[in-house]
C-alpha cells in the first residue's frame, strides 16, 4: 500500500503537483470506471471527473487511507451517478433470445446500450503504479464484462471491488456507505448471478494470454479464411456451439453450421474474396482484429474490431463491434490501401 499523505499536503497543494500526485493511478482507474460503465471512451471521460472531483475535494483527503484508496472511492460514485443517467451495456448474447436464420436480420440498435472492447495497450502495467500489481489476475475479458453488466450498478461495484480488487468488505461498505451485511448479501447475489449465467452459456475465462506458435498459426488461419471468404476454412477454426454477433444488429447465433450459413448469406455472399482485411491487435486481453472492408478498387475503410474468444484451440465466440471509431480508439488507420498488411 502507498503511504498515508496529511490532509495538509494537499489542502495546500498547487493544481500542477496534485496532478502529476494523481497521474500514476490513471491507467487503473480508467479499467476500473471502464468495467463499470462498458466503455472505454466514456470511462476515460469519467477518469478525468474524478481528478477533477479530486481535485474540488482534496481538503477532505485525511490521509487515513491512501491516496490511491482515496480516489477509487471517488472513481466509483463518479461511476455510480453516471449510471444513474444512462441505459446498461450489454452483448447481444445477454440482451436476447439466440436468432435462428429463419429469422430475418433486425435493423441496427444505435442507442448506447452496447458493451465496448477495451484495447490491451491501455491497461496499466506495474511500471505505471507498483500498487497495480493486481493488473495480471484482473478480470476484463468480453464474457466476464458481459456477465458483470447483468448486475445492478451497486452490485457491479461491490463485485468489482471484492472480487476483482481484492478489496475487504468493511472497506467497500466505508467506501459506499452501506452497512457490511449489506455488502456481503449484495455480494452474494452478485456471485449467484454471475455463476449462473456462467453456467447456462457454459463461459469460461479463458484469453489469450501468450501467443505461442500454435495460437499465432490458428489466428493465420483466421485471418486467410476471412479474407479469402473462405467459409469451409471459418467453420473449421470453430467450436461446434460458438456463437457470433456484430453490435449494434441486436440478433446473435449459436453453432458452427448456423454461423457458416449466415456468413455465407451476407458477409460472404457474392465475390467476396478479398472484400475483407484484417489489422491485428488486442482487446480485453483476447486475440483482436481491426476489421476493414473494401470501399473501392484500391481502398480500405475502417468497419470495427472484432474480439475472439478461444476455447481449448478453437474459436468460442466472435463479437465484431461495428464501429469505426473503435479502430481510431485502438491506433489503427481508417483506410488501408490495397496490399497493406
Amino acid at each position: 500500500m502507498s503511504q498515508t499523505v496529511p490532509q495538509a499536503d494537499l489542502s495546500g497543494i498547487d493544481q500542477l503537483t496534485f496532478g502529476m500526485m494523481l497521474e500514476p493511478h490513471r491507467r487503473e482507474l480508467h479499467v476500473h470506471c471502464y468495467r463499470m460503465v462498458g466503455s472505454a471512451m466514456d470511462a476515460e471521460d469519467l477518469v478525468q471527473e474524478t481528478f477533477l472531483r479530486a481535485w474540488r475535494h482534496r481538503g477532505t483527503f485525511e490521509g487515513r487511507a491512501s491516496l490511491r484508496a482515496w480516489l477509487y472511492k471517488i472513481a466509483t460514485n463518479v461511476c455510480l451517478d453516471a449510471l444513474d443517467q444512462r441505459p446498461r451495456r450489454l452483448l447481444p448474447i445477454t440482451r436476447q433470445a439466440v436468432s435462428t436464420l429463419d429469422e430475418p436480420i433486425p435493423p441496427e440498435v444505435n442507442e448506447p446500450i452496447w458493451l465496448e472492447p477495451f484495447p490491451d495497450d491501455r491497461l496499466p502495467s506495474s511500471d505505471d503504479n507498483p500498487e497495480s500489481s493486481f493488473v495480471a489476475r484482473e478480470e476484463i475479458s468480453i464474457a466476464f464484462m458481459a456477465a458483470l453488466h447483468l448486475l445492478q450498478p451497486r452490485q457491479r461495484a461491490i463485485l468489482i471491488l471484492r472480487d476483482v480488487l481484492d478489496w475487504q468488505a468493511n472497506e467497500v461498505a466505508n467506501l459506499l456507505g452501506l452497512s457490511l451485511s449489506a455488502v456481503k448479501s449484495a455480494l452474494h447475489r452478485a456471485r449467484t448471478r454471475l455463476a449462473a449465467y456462467a453456467q447456462a452459456e457454459a463461459t469460461e475465462s479463458v484469453r489469450a494470454t501468450s501467443f505461442d506458435e500454435e495460437l499465432q498459426t490458428q489466428l493465420a488461419r483466421y485471418v486467410q479464411a476471412w479474407e479469402s471468404a473462405d467459409i469451409n476454412a471459418l467453420m473449421a477454426l470453430l467450436k461446434e456451439d460458438a456463437t457470433f454477433s456484430m453490435p449494434p444488429i441486436p440478433s446473435w447465433y449459436r453453432g458452427r453450421d448456423t454461423i457458416g450459413a449466415l456468413t455465407a448469406r451476407t458477409i460472404f455472399s457474392g465475390e467476396a474474396q478479398g472484400r475483407w482485411k484484417l489489422l491485428p491487435t488486442l482487446a480485453n486481453r483476447q486475440p483482436a482484429f481491426g476489421l476493414y472492408q473494401r470501399a473501392g478498387a484500391n481502398i480500405y475503410h475502417a468497419y470495427g474490431i472484432q474480439v475472439l474468444t478461444l476455447n481449448h484451440g478453437q474459436i468460442a465466440d466472435i463479437t465484431t463491434f461495428r464501429s469505426p471509431e473503435l479502430v481510431a480508439y485502438f491506433k489503427l488507420p481508417q483506410t488501408l490501401s490495397t496490399g497493406a498488411a
